[in-house]
């Protein structure tokens, strides 16, 4: 599907740019093109230079993280909710640890951890599928919840609107925390519904009143502001948070007796490695979204969109940012390079850039966790986990629309 997607951008740029030469309406289409895609390489490039530093530091604070036993704990106090969510799972059986880790690491954003335990969760609850072939309840609820999980601290969101040079990159922290929040409560009620889980069992209900409460208390502190107000909430909120899990993953290492000095430059080091494996994926995304626009096909495709929009009387200043939510369900570095380009072709902090960051950090990308994930067993029938992660990620991406309004609009 990528790979059709990525071709499509460049013979779509070369029909569009043969058009408008041989009709003379642009003769310099092509230099135009040229010109853009050496544009979006050396963009690509500098991106990825520019997240080195703060990769490697939250890289390094996530490794005194991870052997402070942060995550571990945070399974042990999530462990009674999937065992009532999994019923079929038995209560000792390690696919609840395993479930419950990957969950807690997608909650404060360990992504680097999140993919193996992940996987290692798919394995162990495919010990209990009678048929293999077939994805059983749980593995769909565990696929659903992992593409839309609740993303407490959005740092990879952070740390791109920091490179590209936001004055506040943890404005978005709010909207984000409100459509992640949306996409996790479709998914889990689309799946609930299929299956019939009970979910008006005491425990379940108070991890979702307790969170509601939570998410309640902060939009009570700012409903009611004008938007300036809202976005400097907002950002005092992300920031606040932010530094308190500094100094929480630190406080954990140093309760452990470890060497938190050694052990973050252990994690830091591997945010080389990771910003630099990022740049062919970036090149390539950036160099055919960049073809693609400079050959007015993208525009061509907005235009038509905003259109509609505006002939349906709703306000259409979201629409520059729907390349990115168009991509999210099939793509994450597709989706990534489309919010970067939104960022650079807009500006950090307009409008624009504000909601497909937000998009970006609704969801995960549900084409993907699920080819990985139910790959990895040899999973072929997906029952309803399609349809569940698609009614999350429209949840998702229809509140971060919503959310950027009430927030920057």
């Amino acid at each position: 599907m990528l790979n059709i997607i990525w071709l499509s951008f460049f013979f779509l740029a070369f029909i569009a740019a043969l058009w408008q030469w041989l009709s003379g309406s642009n003769p310099e289409v092509f230099s135009d093109l040229i010109a853009s895609s050496f544009e979006m390489a050396s963009l690509a490039v500098e991106i990825a230079l520019g997240l080195i530093g703060v990769m490697a530091l939250w890289l390094g604070l996530f490794r005194v993280a991870e052997h402070g036993g942060l995550i571990a704990v945070i399974s042990r106090v999530m462990a009674p909710l999937f065992t009532r969510l999994m019923p079929e799972v038995p209560a000792n059986h390690p696919a609840l640890g395993s479930v419950t880790m990957n969950l807690a690491a997608n909650f404060l954003g360990l992504d680097n951890a999140a993919t193996p335990m992940g996987l290692k969760a798919m394995k162990d609850l495919q010990t209990l599928n009678p048929d293999p072939d077939t994805a059983t309840n749980a593995q769909i609820l565990f696929l659903v919840l992992n593409t839309s999980s609740v993303t407490l601290l959005p740092v990879t969101i952070f740390l791109y609107r920091a490179q590209q040079g936001s004055t506040e990159p943890a404005a978005v922290f709010l909207p984000i925390l409100m459509a992640t929040s949306a996409s996790t409560l479709v998914g889990l009620l689309s799946v609930a519904w299929v299956q019939k889980l009970k979910l008006l069992d005491p425990v379940v209900l108070a991890w979702f009143g307790g969170f509601a409460v939570f998410l309640a208390a902060l939009l009570s502190w700012i409903v009611g502001l004008p938007s300036d107000l809202l976005t400097a909430r907002s950002a005092f909120i992300g920031n606040l948070l932010l530094f308190s899990i500094i100094v929480l993953f630190l406080i954990s290492g140093v309760k452990r007796r470890l060497d938190c000095y050694s052990l973050f430059v252990e994690g830091a080091k591997e945010g080389f490695s990771v910003a630099i494996t990022i740049i062919p994926y970036l090149l390539a995304m950036l160099v055919g979204i960049g073809v693609f626009r400079a050959s007015g096909c993208l525009d061509i495709l907005l235009s038509g969109i905003r259109s509609l929009v505006l002939w349906l009387g709703i306000n259409a200043d979201f629409v520059e940012a729907l390349p990115t939510a168009f991509m999210k369900p099939l793509s994450g570095s597709g989706a990534r390079a489309m919010m970067l380009e939104t960022m650079n072709t807009y500006g950090v902090d307009s409008f624009p850039a504000r909601v497909a960051a937000t998009v970006q950090g609704s969801t995960e990308t549900t084409f993907y966790v699920l080819a990985v994930y139910f790959g990895s067993v040899g999973i072929r029938k997906t029952r309803h986990a399609i349809t569940c992660g698609l009614a999350a990620d429209v949840a998702g991406i229809s509140t971060a629309i919503v959310a950027c309004y009430w927030f920057f609009g």
